[in-house]
């Protein structure tokens, strides 16, 4: 039986060399190449350039969801091994055969690649970003047994919150009045969730600060920024620092009722307005609806 996890550092230095240069050469030759230099005789093939083909065709939709999945870390910031892993786990995970390859297996055998090929703190990061894609697309499989083989998974350890790094950020939920109508500004991911303006606080900025220059950057119009609504604090993986915890304040912010223009740096697609009673039927993620709830009562109350 071919081994796989070979094929997948095989097409892994494919992909590194392959971005690494450019993308003067065709993917399937640095496979070929790379094939006879690292595994003579190997006869899996044609998984690997079914695997390579499906990075390179999918690679604008796959670095869209790194984008989001992993925010605060520029792509290009990313080293080229681990942006590469997320690519191949990423196509696997999101556009493979889940019957020949489960979720949690694609998942794990990154995580085995980024221990091998990466650095001190790539398998927790890679871990920590196709986690949370996986969380998002409903974890399929999660119930399928699996072989006691798989044990590359990072074990959870306990975390003490107080002892990390906080990364403060900001944004909020805009609200307009036309023609008597109210409406709400929100933005739309590549996951398919509308979700609220936000990002990181520039040097020197507070809260409010970089709260209100979020929101004007990514919806392309100007607020006058109001009430704070609520906070989320979670934890996220960092490919450097490791665990870090992130703190997320939201505002409400009111603006003329005029035409969007999304600016965004990776993760959103779409912005729009929408009046009240539409909300309650939007795909929304489940951290932000009481927030949202929150802004709606106060416009109600206005």
């Amino acid at each position: 039986m071919a081994n796989r996890h070979l094929s997948r550092s095989i097409v892994l230095q494919a992909l590194f060399e392959w971005d690494l240069s450019g993308h003067p050469e065709e993917l399937k030759a640095i496979i070929d190449r790379d094939i006879v230099e690292f595994a003579p005789g190997h006869s899996d093939a044609a998984f690997m350039y079914e695997l390579a083909e499906t990075v390179q065709r999918k690679r604008t939709i796959i670095d869209d969801i790194i984008m989001k999945a992993a925010p605060e870390w520029p792509l290009d910031k990313i080293s080229n091994v681990d942006r590469n892993i997320l690519r191949l786990g990423l196509a696997e995970l999101l556009f493979g055969d889940r019957e020949q390859v489960p979720p949690k297996v694609a998942i794990n055998e990154s995580i085995e690649l980024a221990k091998n090929f990466g650095g001190e703190n790539s398998g927790k990061f890679v871990n920590g970003v196709l986690g949370a894609v996986y969380k998002e697309i409903g974890e399929p499989g999660k119930d399928q047994a699996t072989k006691p083989k798989v044990a590359n998974k990072f074990p959870e350890e306990p975390i003490d919150i107080s002892k990390l790094v906080i990364e403060a950020k900001a944004g909020g939920i805009v609200h307009a009045r036309h023609e008597g109508t109210d409406y709400v500004a929100l933005v739309h991911d590549v996951f398919g969730y509308w979700t609220l303006p936000k990002g990181g606080l520039e040097e020197g900025e507070n809260n409010e600060q970089g709260g209100k220059r979020e929101i004007e950057e990514k919806l392309g119009i100007t607020v006058e920024l109001g009430p704070e609504i609520g906070a989320i604090d979670y934890v996220a993986s960092h490919p450097e620092k490791g665990k870090i915890r992130k703190v997320v304040t939201f505002y409400l912010a009111e603006a003329p009722y005029q035409e969007l223009d999304l600016h965004s740096n990776g993760g959103l697609d779409k912005a729009a307005w929408f009046p009240l009673h539409e909300v309650v039927d939007l795909t929304i993620y489940d951290d932000i609806l009481p927030l949202i709830a929150k802004a709606i009562e106060l416009i109600k109350h206005k």
